[in-house]
């Protein structure tokens, strides 16, 4: 029967191709069409948050619109720290939602719309009337605004009979943001001539210039000024040459590298927000340096920015480009060392405390886990281990759920994601013991999901190490910031997967037997690292010293 609930799956379904979701009430007639009537594909998980997140880490991972399904009351208030995440990353995505009877709220309804307005979310509610042409709608404002859009279904509508499915336009999406005006025009000149006559110049990338494509434009610069390149966290892998790449800016660099950050007489931003940890502070550039930045925000966003253009940065690095017009080279970047400078701490193996040296694992691991691996990681202090020594080969392969607004948990889920985004790769999910037990219910969807093309990496010290290293410096009560002894890796092998507890660098080993066996006939890998929590990394020492 052409319902308003299968108005809503079959127009929705010709803009995606996955759809992550638990079932309810209130999303129950849209799930049945969806199945019987569309192409997309419903992957079940556990948690309604793991719905968002998982659709975020699609997006993150494909550049594909992502969408999530939930019921109403409960089922959509468990959404909403994913849903904020996902809203301040700027992830366009549609999330189908149960909502109260157009009659009015029961009394276990709760207003959704000011929930989601109050994350960032705009709702679109379905009619009777206009079920398909206000899901295009929502399409076109997730896609328009790259921002979560959460489309809602009154409970009293979804079964009405409303006819056969009309056609619907394509969603309108807008070009390229250009430069506009005398004045941005005189700062792409002034870009131009500060990259030829600088002495050291760099050029630092973010998503945002990832988004653009504007990765090939960026290196023909770097190639035509002798400049070295440097990337936020989320745009590692950006720049086509790494053998002049810095690695990422702030407390995930190393010291040799920021040094050579400092060095910088012109500085150009693309696409990167210049937040604090890029910064590091405040002391990422050295004072006289010349810092320009390209983005699509309204004005730049840090007070160190001199010249400040606003457009699409691969319409900007082009602009650059034609003016630079075969300028040339610095030679700075062939006269320094960078293998010295981007060379980690390879840690003690065993650390004081008698616990595993998460630098001496993180350094193995880099080296054993497969090179096709896409990288999601959860939030928390361990975020240095994996961003420090793993390298990633392009932006859409390293996904970070809980980073844009700081939050942890919501590691688990983002493994299906990126596993349905890239079926041809290894996920690997980095993650701590904190946010892996908040995120537990959705274990056994990534073990069900990645299967053989799955591995989790549990950084288990028995703490909230954030917190540890941060007010426990400052005298407050461990207790609190403790976590008892948990055996994930025991955890992992009751669901199905293959649970090995590692104590030593040489218990890493397991991981090279696990790749030498088929795909098919192997599980999924959660490695529980029983790591020692008095090794703090150096972006957490950063943050320790900014907070006093």
């Amino acid at each position: 029967m052409p319902t308003v609930s299968a108005h809503v799956a079959v127009t929705l379904a010709a803009h995606v191709e996955h759809v992550f979701g638990v079932m309810g009430n209130g999303n129950a007639y849209f799930l049945d069409a969806l199945t019987r009537q569309t192409d997309a594909r419903f992957t079940p998980v556990r948690h309604e948050a793991g719905a968002v997140v998982a659709a975020d880490a699609f997006h993150r991972a494909s550049g594909r619109l992502a969408a999530a399904t939930t019921t109403y009351g409960a089922g959509f208030t468990n959404t909403l720290t994913a849903l904020a995440e996902a809203v301040q990353a700027h992830v366009p995505l549609v999330l189908v939602v149960g909502d109260e009877p157009t009659s009015g709220p029961r009394p276990w309804d709760v207003d959704q719309i000011a929930m989601a307005s109050a994350v960032g979310a705009r709702t679109y509610t379905v009619g009777r009337a206009d079920a398909a042409a206000t899901t295009v709608i929502a399409v076109e404002h997730a896609l328009t605004y790259r921002v979560p859009t959460v489309l809602a279904i009154p409970y009293d509508v979804a079964t009405l009979d409303t006819g056969p499915v009309p056609e619907t336009p394509a969603p309108r999406l807008p070009a390229p943001l250009a430069v506009r005006g005398a004045f941005a025009d005189g700062v792409v000149r002034e870009i131009a001539a500060a990259l030829s006559t600088a002495r050291r110049p760099l050029l630092l990338a973010g998503r945002g210039a990832w988004v653009a494509d504007a990765g090939a434009a960026l290196g023909t610069v770097a190639d035509v000024t002798g400049a070295l390149t440097v990337t936020t966290a989320l745009g590692r892998g950006i720049f086509p040459r790494s053998e002049f790449d810095l690695g990422v800016a702030g407390g995930f660099g190393t010291e040799g590298a920021m040094e050579l950050v400092r060095q910088a007489d012109v500085a150009v931003v693309v696409g990167a927000s210049l937040n604090q940890f890029t910064m590091r502070f405040g002391d990422l550039f050295a004072p006289g340096c010349r810092v320009f930045q390209v983005d699509v925000a309204p004005a730049a966003t840090h007070p160190h920015v001199g010249g400040y253009v606003r457009g699409d940065a691969a319409v900007v690095a082009e602009a650059i480009l034609k003016e630079l017009d075969g300028g040339a080279s610095s030679g700075w970047r062939e006269s320094v060392d960078l293998t010295a400078a981007r060379r980690h701490e390879p840690g003690d193996g065993i650390a004081a405390d008698g616990r595993l040296d998460p630098r001496s694992a993180a350094a193995r691991l880099g080296e054993l886990l497969p090179e096709d691996r896409v990288v999601v990681s959860d939030g928390g202090h361990f975020l240095g281990w994996s961003n420090m020594y793993w390298p990633v080969s392009s932006p859409d392969r390293m996904v970070m759920v809980g980073t844009a607004f700081q939050a942890i948990g919501l590691g688990f889920p983002s493994v299906m994601g990126a596993a349905l985004a890239r079926p041809e790769a290894t996920v690997v999910l980095t993650t701590g013991d904190g946010g892996g037990l908040m995120a537990l219910s959705d274990l056994e969807s990534a073990v069900r999901v990645a299967a053989g093309r799955g591995i989790a990496v549990v950084w288990n010290d028995g703490a909230y190490s954030a917190e540890m290293h941060l007010y426990g410096r400052k005298g407050l009560a461990h207790e609190p910031m403790l976590i008892p002894d948990v055996d994930f890796a025991g955890v992992a092998t009751a669901l199905g997967a293959q649970g090995v507890a590692v104590r030593s660098v040489e218990d890493l080993e397991v991981l090279t037997e696990w790749r030498a066996r088929p795909e098919s006939e192997r599980p999924f890998l959660l490695l529980d690292l029983r790591v020692s929590g008095t090794v703090v990394a150096p972006f957490w020492e950063e943050i320790a010293r900014a907070s006093g």
